[in-house]
């Protein structure tokens, strides 16, 4: 795919007009949406089509862009042994990473204690709030969860959006495309003309972004109200504060080792990061984080593999909030939770954490999993009652936690690999690509044409 011949700002470039910046207009769409939505709270909630709107726009081109984009890569690297190499050190960093996540949960809850001195009976939660939260968790057994993985036909994951399912047919289409060699190079060419076409799209519909800003986050407080934050404001501050850490320490520290800046990496993906706030799904950017990662430097191969499935498998902020969440609901009712319990809410919740791709009210769903899953808990699953009004604000926290943690891991992964550009990346961190480009100016290009990617030495 043609790939631009710029990628870096020069130094005397005239600046783009500050209303035309990307960031900036989404930025001034959030804070008119939350006005709105505080003085007029049924015009706010009237304004909600615009945030679907703009979703549904984005979400209706995740499926096709992942399934070319893995296709593509895993042919055009043309060696199989490679892709389960990345593939495995993929899976191998997300666990670590999760695992970690989880963990971290535990302990803030333990240390901060948000949900001591709430004082709630149980007795007296209304569960009907929650039950269809519950009833989708019972239903999400192991097995269950494992069929799911199987679509009903090739083409129903296109319809339906389900990531895990499009992973699996678009690596098993990757496979057999690269094992028939030159009989299938037709279809891996149409592939990557595809891939072409999808990103030209994406890179018209991320235009509207702020117009889906300013539609949900006027939803969002005109539905829910900023009082709801109020309420429980230890929880959602407490949340907010150990995922901000957990960025700055765990994921600040990988990426030292890795040899960049966590916070020059913020900065450089600060427009994905502004449309997450508005949206609360981390979705909406998948295709223009896979851009960017490739403009820093990470190659085509890693991208394609390892940025679609860490929407699915390094849930960062989904895992600190499902610890976090279950241990202030366990104080709230003012339960004791034992070792094994402890044990079992980490083991549970690396499972169920699994598919929870960034879609607002999916932790919600794996929080009530989670909380079923305990063996004699303590922790009714009606106890969920009292932070369903918050959930939507600690949402937007999840997918930003979830989003940058995407972002790490690729270019953790693709140095892992060998197959970093860090003269590339180190260019790209001091002299951002101007804001407001088209995406699609920077899809991916095939893998034999990539520019030259600086090789690793062990020593570093």
């Amino acid at each position: 795919m043609a790939h631009a011949t710029h990628a870096t700002t020069a130094p005397g470039a005239p600046r783009e007009p500050w209303y035309k910046v990307l960031y900036i207009q989404v930025l001034i769409a959030i804070v008119l949406g939350v006005l709105l939505g505080w003085y007029d709270p049924a015009t706010g909630k009237a304004m909600k089509w615009l945030g679907d709107a703009f979703i549904g726009l984005i979400k209706m081109m995740i499926a096709p862009i992942i399934f070319c984009t893995i296709v593509h890569g895993i042919a055009s690297v043309g060696d199989l042994k490679k892709v389960g190499r990345v593939g495995v050190k993929a899976l191998v960093y997300f666990e670590v990473v999760s695992t970690l996540a989880l963990l971290i949960g535990v302990l803030v809850g333990e240390v901060i204690r948000p949900g001591a001195g709430f004082n709630a009976d149980p007795t007296k939660l209304d569960a009907s709030k929650v039950a269809s939260y519950a009833n989708k968790a019972a239903a999400d057994s192991t097995v269950a969860h494992i069929l799911a993985i199987i679509p009903k036909s090739f083409f129903d994951p296109f319809a339906t959006g389900d990531l895990l399912q499009v992973l699996l047919i678009s690596i098993l289409t990757g496979v057999v495309v690269t094992s028939l060699g030159a009989r299938a190079a037709a279809v891996n060419s149409a592939i990557d003309t595809a891939g072409q076409i999808f990103f030209k799209i994406i890179g018209i519909v991320v235009k509207l972004a702020p117009v889906g800003a300013f539609g949900a986050m006027a939803f969002t407080i005109g539905e829910y109200g900023i009082q709801k934050v109020y309420d429980l404001a230890w929880l959602v501050g407490t949340f907010y504060v150990t995922a901000i850490l957990f960025v700055v320490v765990v994921l600040g520290s990988i990426a030292k080792v890795a040899g960049f800046s966590i916070f020059r990496f913020l900065a450089y993906i600060k427009d994905e990061l502004l449309i997450v706030v508005g949206t609360s799904s981390s979705e909406t950017v998948l295709p223009q984080l896979m851009t960017k990662m490739r403009r820093l430097g990470a190659s085509d191969s890693v991208v394609g593999l390892v940025v679609p499935t860490g929407y699915s498998f390094n849930l960062d902020g989904t895992n600190i909030y499902m610890t976090l969440a279950t241990l202030f609901l366990a104080q709230a009712v003012g339960a004791d939770l034992t070792f094994a319990q402890y044990a079992t809410i980490i083991l549970v919740a690396m499972l169920t954490s699994k598919g929870a791709s960034g879609v607002t009210g999916a932790g919600f769903i794996t929080l009530a999993a989670t909380l079923s899953a305990i063996p004699n808990s303590p922790v009714p699953v009606a106890a969920m009652t009292l932070v369903l009004g918050i959930d939507k604000f600690m949402s937007e926290c999840r997918a930003l936690t979830n989003l940058v943690g995407n972002g790490v891991a690729c270019v953790v992964v693709s140095r892992w690999e060998g197959e970093l550009d860090m003269a590339k990346l180190n260019e790209v961190m001091a002299h951002p690509v101007a804001i407001g480009t088209d995406i699609s100016d920077h899809a991916p290009q095939p893998m034999g044409t990539d520019t030259k990617v600086t090789k690793v030495a062990a020593a570093e």
